[in-house]
């Protein structure tokens, strides 16, 4: 498969480069800049340099099965970021996997008193942006994964996901390792199990 990766030299997105290569895909790693990205040595991997908010030249992904974007609001950025990313995607018309976050939009309060507590105090300015995000991907068909707080420490061996509805959390502050995120991502980019929905990544 080839599968484009937006955000690539985040996080999560370079353990979606990463873990996308090893398992034998293609991937194309979407970055606004290029020459500070050091793609993993190992894997068919082509760079690309994109800018969501520069969109009329946001290169052409005419070639990729699926996108999976793990962008998020960099230090420096403003507002306005995820909002562009997500109407590129939409005005891209391929499959997408969107990275969002549990405790905005429709997951508020969805990982408990304490954690939406600690969310408008650290995430507050952002959520209003995230809601938006979702909505725009959501409406153009994309899958919307809201990952609980992300940790360190490798792929759990119990990675799943839970339909949002479905969702219950376990302890007082969920977290997941962004290993765990990249690869339930991967999986439902493989799988496509969910359509146009939010579903939270359990493991």
């Amino acid at each position: 498969m080839r599968i484009a990766v937006l955000g690539a030299s985040g996080n999560v997105g370079g353990l979606l480069v990463e873990q996308a290569a090893e398992r034998g895909h293609e991937v194309v790693a979407l970055v606004r800049r290029p020459d500070r990205f050091t793609a993993p040595a190992a894997g068919k991997i082509e760079v690309r340099q994109a800018d969501v908010r520069a969109p009329h030249a946001f290169p052409d992904l005419g070639d990729v099965e699926v996108v999976v974007s793990a962008i998020g609001i960099s230090k420096g950025d403003g507002p306005g970021a995820l909002i562009a990313g997500a109407r590129v995607l939409a005005d891209t018309r391929i499959r997408t996997l969107w990275l969002g976050a549990l405790g905005s939009g429709a997951s508020t309060g969805a990982g408990g008193k304490v954690y939406h507590v600690l969310m408008r105090m650290f995430v507050g300015k952002e959520l209003a942006e995230k809601a938006e995000a979702d909505g725009i991907a959501l409406a153009a068909g994309a899958t919307v994964v809201h990952a609980p707080d992300l940790g360190k420490g490798p792929i759990s061996p119990k990675r799943g996901v839970a339909r949002l509805a479905d969702y219950r959390r376990t302890g007082l502050l969920p977290r997941i390792s962004a290993a765990t995120v990249a690869a339930v991502m991967l999986d439902e980019a493989e799988n496509g199990a969910y359509g146009a929905e939010i579903v939270v990544p359990l493991g």
